[in-house]
């Protein structure tokens, strides 16, 4: 009974896990960016991640996506879910916006996926969904009012490009989700994974071509960080995503993907000293709550 109920708690256990993993990778970005620019960071994490994964994927005899078309929407989806959405948040962290803001930010994306749905995908939102949506856009308002610094027409330690920034992150996820859903059914999760990464390392090796010198400073907590990011944000919250998925409890990562900007902001204030005033706090729990809201009328 005793091995039973360490069993059961190890199961319950497992979509909070997955949420926590999930928002270290904002405090990741904190810790690697001062070593290396947003682009070249995340593509030498996409790198080092196939190196890892495309083995993996063989090993354990996954799927792979079937034909080149689905290939080819796979791809589109990694470029907006991953590399819109990826490059975005570290770009505007570099640019000095809080990583518990930033997360905060991209954490509304399930209000503008299902703002979209409609219009797209012919979905109708309930009663509560449109609360839900009012609430997270008054939540992000007292957010941005208690971070505005008016005399400056800025914000307090970031501009308006680190906000353009993450929009485009916000943008990107939402209509990725969309486009996944309406071209990709049928992905088998490992495999279309490994095809996602593939667009998104295209998209940011452009970028960091484009845009950055390139340069790294291959220091300990470079190297740490790039680790963390790769071994256990890339793969193994992917492998447990998947065990969720087998055993039915994608739902009840759903509904708990709302607690990543407050734990965000948590470990962001206890690392980093990053802290938001009164009015911001209480514009983040009412735009949980908007999400929340939207989540559960979703599900």
């Amino acid at each position: 009974m005793t091995l039973e109920r360490h069993r059961s708690l190890a199961l319950a256990a497992m979509p909070l896990l997955f949420v926590l993993l999930w928002s270290t990778g904002f405090i990741g970005a904190k810790f690697g960016l001062p070593f290396a620019e947003p682009f070249t960071f995340l593509g030498i994490r996409f790198v080092l991640t196939l190196i890892v994964l495309v083995p993996l994927v063989m090993l354990l005899g996954k799927a792979w996506p079937r034909g080149p078309r689905l290939w080819g929407h796979i791809a589109v989806s990694g470029c907006l879910v991953h590399g819109a959405y990826l490059g975005g948040v570290f770009y505007a962290i570099a640019l000095g916006m809080p990583a518990g803001l930033a997360s905060l930010l991209v954490g509304l994306q399930p209000l503008v996926t299902a703002g979209l749905a409609g219009p797209l995908l012919g979905e109708r939102l309930t009663r509560w969904q449109w609360v839900g949506l009012v609430l997270g856009l008054v939540g992000v308002g007292l957010v941005l009012g208690g971070k505005l610094d008016p005399g400056a027409l800025a914000f307090d330690g970031f501009g308006w490009p680190a906000l353009g920034a993450v929009l485009v992150a916000l943008v990107g996820i939402s209509v990725g989700t969309l486009y996944q859903k309406r071209y990709c059914t049928g992905m088998p999760l490992l495999g279309g994974t490994v095809v996602q990464y593939l667009g998104a390392l295209a998209l940011l090796g452009a970028g960091a071509l484009v845009f950055e010198q390139r340069d790294v400073s291959w220091t300990p907590t470079f190297v740490l960080t790039l680790a963390w990011l790769v071994l256990v944000l890339s793969i193994a919250a992917i492998l447990l995503l998947m065990a969720l998925i087998k055993r039915g409890e994608a739902s009840r990562v759903a509904s708990l993907f709302y607690l990543v900007p407050p734990v965000t902001a948590l470990e962001a204030w206890w690392l980093f000293d990053e802290g938001l005033p009164p009015v911001s706090l209480a514009g983040m729990l009412v735009a949980i709550a908007g999400v929340a809201l939207v989540v559960r009328g979703r599900r």
